[in-house]
């Protein structure tokens, strides 16, 4: 099974794991790893996968939560269907672009293509969370919220751990100047994140840069950057941009996950 671990995250009672592509079931685009329910992946290919993550983390659940791009937190205390893709499936998932966590054996997952997904921790109050960091919720505050609910499960968040996972690289995130416009606006020195494009009036953006900067900026100390390019590293990512520029119809997800063993 194919993942990556950040090395600030490897501490007693933290199981964690960035999984790329590798090591699943599912066939033609979404090799193989799939896990994300809504895909429109075959449904038992998508179960069987995260069974498959749920075995590596040695778990026997694994939730996500309904990502719309926003800064909900879902605080977690039980676990939920592990993969729901019809609509009646749906009313047991919260929507939400971060979880947080106290209780012990429940994998908390984040389901990306390109946004960057961040797993947190703090070891010795034994609270986790995991969020979905695109551009929209990065400004609008998706970290900041995790935080805060992770401290109100008792973390301390100058204790806690955070790394950010597989995510587009700038080389390969090409914006319009309306974009940048969005991110200076909010703080005139967020320019830095922005260098010029060779198409006239464009930019690409340094999201991974800028995740780094919101956590720093909320307090917290201990931060990886695993700077792994899931537009360029096509055997081991899904991307939802590369997908989009080969006008393919959909695209697979791949799952970064934490829990207190």
């Amino acid at each position: 099974m194919f993942f990556l671990d950040a090395e600030n995250l490897q501490q007693s009672g933290i199981a964690h794991g960035f999984f790329g592509r590798k090591g699943g079931v599912s066939t033609g685009i979404y090799r193989s790893l799939n896990c994300g329910p809504g895909s429109g992946d075959d449904r038992d290919a998508v179960i069987e996968n995260r069974s498959r993550v749920c075995e590596t983390l040695g778990v026997a659940s694994l939730v996500n939560a309904g990502q719309v791009h926003g800064t909900n937190v879902v605080t977690v205390t039980k676990a939920w269907p592990i993969g729901a893709t019809t609509e009646d499936d749906k009313k047991f998932i919260p929507l939400g672009d971060a979880l947080v966590t106290a209780t012990p054996g429940i994998a908390l997952g984040i389901l990306t293509a390109d946004c960057a997904p961040v797993l947190f921790a703090d070891a010795g109050a034994c609270v986790i969370g995991a969020a979905h960091a695109g551009w929209r919720g990065a400004i609008c505050g998706v970290i900041r919220a995790t935080i805060a609910a992770m401290e109100e499960l008792g973390a301390n968040r100058q204790k806690i751990a955070a790394a950010i996972g597989p995510c587009i690289a700038q080389e390969n995130y090409e914006v319009g100047a309306e974009f940048r416009e969005q991110f200076v606006a909010e703080y005139a020195g967020n320019g830095e994140y922005f260098i010029e494009s060779d198409r006239g009036d464009h930019f690409r953006f340094d999201l991974q840069s800028y995740v780094a900067e919101r956590l720093k900026a909320a307090g917290v100390k201990s931060i990886a950057k695993l700077s792994a390019d899931t537009y360029a590293r096509e055997d081991e990512f899904f991307s939802f941009r590369r997908n989009t520029h080969r006008r393919e119809a959909n695209y697979g997800r791949q799952i970064s996950a934490i829990v207190l063993t």
